[in-house]
Formats: C-alpha cells, structure tokens, sequence
C-alpha cells in the first residue's frame, strides 16, 4: 500500500483530534479514546471491534450496534482459508463489510481522562494488587482505526464537521479503515498516529519459517516502533498459549512454566511478545478461541473424531478454553480502561478449564460433531437428526490410552498432526483468573454454555468443508 494513504489517514485522525478539541472546548471537555486494532478482520480482531463498538455505545448487546458493525455471525476469518499471502493468517482477509457507523453520543465524564493510557506492570509480591479499572469503560468517544491487508469494501464516510455555532458534544463514533500489511514496514508508518491505544492481534500462524519471521517478528517490531514513535501509551497484543509448547501442563501460572515453543508460527509469536513487552505492553496468551469463524480448533476435533473414533485417553485431558466473544470484551475493557492496566504477561482463557470430554459431548449434543457410531467430518444437517439431541455423547465410544489413540491417529492419514492432537486433547490448562480480575471483567458463563451461539455456523461450515473435500 502507498505510504502517502496511510500517513495522510494519519494527518486526518490528528486533524480531527484538533477539530474535536475546538469543538470541545472545555478544559474539562472528555476526549474521545483513538483505538488501533491490526487484525481487524480476522477471527478474533473481528469480534474485539464488534465489542469496542458495543462498549462505546453503551450497551454490551445492542442489536443495532451488531448491525452498524456488520457482525453477520462468522464474518471474520480465522487461519483455515489460509489468506495471508498463501498462509493460514489471522488477519486474513474477509468478505464482512463495516459500513459507515454513527452512534449515539455519550454523556461527558470529565474525570474520566485523567492518567487514561498509564500502564501498570504486573507485581511480582504475592498478594500485591493490581490497579482496577471501573467496572465499565470510561464513557468517552470512540474513534476506531481497523487495519487489515484487505479492508471491506465498504470504507466509513468521514462525518460532516460540526460548525462552532452548533451545541458542543461528544463527536459520533467513527471506524477508519486502512490497508497495511506486516510484512511490509512502509505500509506501517503513521498507523498510529494521534492514538492512544493499540490493540495488536494480527499474526501469521501458517508453517512457513520464514514468511512468520517476516511477519510476527520483523513486522510486529515495525509497528511496536511506530506506536512509540507516535506516543501510544496503551499497546496489548494478542498472543497464544502455544507458546509452551507440547505440555502436558495442568494450572499454572505465567511465571510457573517456561515457553517451549514447537512451531514456526508459536516460536515467532513468543519472540514477537519481546518488544511489546519492551514497549511496557501487555501480552495476553489465550488457549483455544471457540466461536462462530473459528476454523481450526472445532474443525480440527471433528476430523480427529472420524480418525481416533473413541474418548480419548477418558475424555479427561484439562484445556484452557474461551470464547472469542469473551475475549473480546477481555481486549475491550483493557482498551477503554480508564485506570491503569496490567503490563506484562496473562494467560487469556476461561478460569475454569473444561474437560475434552465435555467439550466433545457438548458439539455432539448441538448437532456439529456426528454422533459417535456414524462420525463423518460433518455434522448433522437437519433439526430432526439425532445428533441434534441434547442427550448425545461419546458414551458409545470405547475409552482407548493415549497411546492407542496415538497409533489410531498414525494409521488414518489426515491434516491433524499428533502435536495438534495433544494440544486438543491432553492436559493444557493455565491459570487465567488474574487477568479478568485485574480487568475488572466478568469472563462469563463459559465457553461450553456459548457454544449455542455458534453452533448453527459450525454446522454450515463444517458442511461446506466436506463438500470441499469431496470435490478437491
């Protein structure tokens, strides 16, 4: 992309900082928050914009609010198209349009900009507390710049300026969408500028070494330097607890398992974490992300259902589990906190890990995993088949050890290695509560009980990728 694009959509965010601030008036007038968020049309950076649009506008699930943001369920891409210059990429490109958004103005709050992008590292005294943001983001303005390699279609319409004759008010939420690309350090100059947060979830998760050297690394540091050079204050990146590598781990904390990463993309992720960290960021390192436009986890366990057709190893294996809605607001509050936030390194899930047994039983029960004694790679496709029943399980399915399950999985080729079938499977669970409670956050009733919300996507996209398969 042209340099000259971005620096100028720079010019003109800084521009509007200085239209709102004579507009405004008031010493004691509320700015508005200028968020950043790379990724954005990927998995889960698709679902942090929805849900900074929703907290701006006051109301966690504002109909209207979902409409304005083009959050048709799964829109996002997550890394199995693979769009990302031929890779699998979160921040691949995506057919979800974000029109024009104009939302309702919010009340002033004029205490609510004072230290409101200071970062607070984590203590390391135990016991020591961490500063806690208010219980719902501060009420100001919000201007939103999404970049992605290839925004929707659909760009936001720069809002009409107010005359000084008009009354003075909250300027209307805006989103700003730009083209720049990791791998190319010039598209990156001037993103940042005028904003006081970057929300950094944009990443290359394909095999190739080099190309995620390119982009997680080089491309991650590129941009880090260009939120310092433009005064960001706030910058939380999304990273992954991948990053430990095989395990088994079962609850521990940051600070009580060292990172072993085994993949290209989990080994340039974590060395991507260094200069945010560096910046005085903060890293959050989710496990499985679980919702509509996940195209790898619940993908992946159907085909691993069909090839190791039991319960494996019992069904007993602890993962950290969230979903990716939850982890949206996680993101959001910590954006639009107006207190201080946790600096340094979380672990981003659930607090209470779930069962590989239950996660199975509960896709069975909704209709997207087949039922036990007729897997196939898709699920059920009608409202009256019994997979749909409530009642499914694994129950009909022999209990095999790990290692039979490993030696099942070698004898039916597929794209599922056994790394990624540990992962999915055996004890990889980590300590998550502090996060959400320094973030002030609810994380929510779990990702099993969000599971419904998704399902009919799951269903769809599933069929699709058996027909895809069948015809390929």
């Amino acid at each position: 992309m042209a340099e000259g694009m971005v620096e100028g959509a720079a010019e003109d965010m800084t521009a509007q900082s200085t239209a709102d601030d004579h507009v405004m008036g008031s010493a004691s007038a509320v700015a508005p928050w200028r968020v950043v968020v790379t990724g954005a049309t990927g998995f889960i950076g698709s679902a942090v914009v929805r849900e900074l649009l929703r907290a701006a506008a006051g109301a966690e699930a504002d109909a209207d609010t979902r409409a304005a943001a083009g959050t048709e369920a799964g829109a996002g891409t997550y890394a199995g198209a693979g769009t990302y210059a031929g890779t699998g990429t979160q921040a691949a490109a995506s057919d979800m349009a974000f029109p024009g958004v104009t939302l309702p103005d919010m009340a002033s709050n004029p205490g609510a900009y004072q230290n409101p992008v200071s970062v607070l590292h984590a203590p390391g005294a135990e016991g020591a507390a961490y500063p806690r943001p208010r219980s719902r983001p501060a009420s100001r303005p919000l201007h939103l710049r999404a970049i992605a390699r290839k925004p929707p279609v659909t760009h936001q319409p720069k809002p009409p300026q107010q005359s000084q004759s008009q009354p003075q008010s909250d300027p209307a939420t805006t989103v700003e969408w730009i083209a720049a690309d990791l791998s190319d350090p010039d598209s990156l100059r001037g993103v940042c500028e005028g904003a006081d947060v970057l929300l950094h979830l944009a990443s290359d998760i394909g095999r190739d070494e080099e190309r995620c050297e390119l982009v997680n690394v080089r491309g991650t540091a590129a941009l880090v330097d260009e939120a310092v050079r433009a005064g960001v204050g706030r910058i939380v990146q999304l990273s992954t607890a991948a990053v430990y590598g095989a395990g088994p781990h079962a609850g521990l904390d940051v600070d009580e398992v060292e990172p072993a990463p085994v993949s290209p993309a989990s080994r340039t992720r974590l060395a991507a974490e260094r200069p945010v960290l560096a910046a005085g960021g903060t890293v959050l390192r989710p496990g499985l992300v679980l919702g509509a436009g996940d195209r790898w986890v619940v993908p992946a366990l159907a085909e691993l259902l069909v090839r190791v057709p039991a319960r494996w190893d019992g069904g007993r294996g602890l993962l950290s589990v969230v979903a990716v809605d939850d982890l949206a607001r996680l993101f959001a509050r910590l954006a639009l906190a107006a207190d201080g936030i946790p600096g340094g390194v979380h672990h981003a899930s659930h607090p209470t890990p779930v069962r590989n047994g239950d996660l199975m039983d509960t896709l069975i029960g909704h209709g997207v995993l087949p039922q036990p004694n007729a897997a196939s790679p898709h699920g059920s496709d009608g409202p009256d088949l019994p997979g749909r029943s409530d009642t499914s399980s694994l129950s009909g399915l022999p209990d095999l050890t790990w290692d039979a399950c490993l030696e099942k999985l070698s004898s039916t080729p597929g794209r599922v290695s056994e790394r990624q079938f540990a992962l999915l499977a055996s004890d990889h669970w980590y300590r998550s509560d502090e996060v959400w409670t320094a973030a002030d956050c609810d994380p929510g009733p779990g990702p099993l009980a969000r599971l419904v919300e998704a399902a009919d996507w799951y269903r769809s996209h599933l069929r699709a990728r058996a027909t895809t398969d069948r015809t390929s």
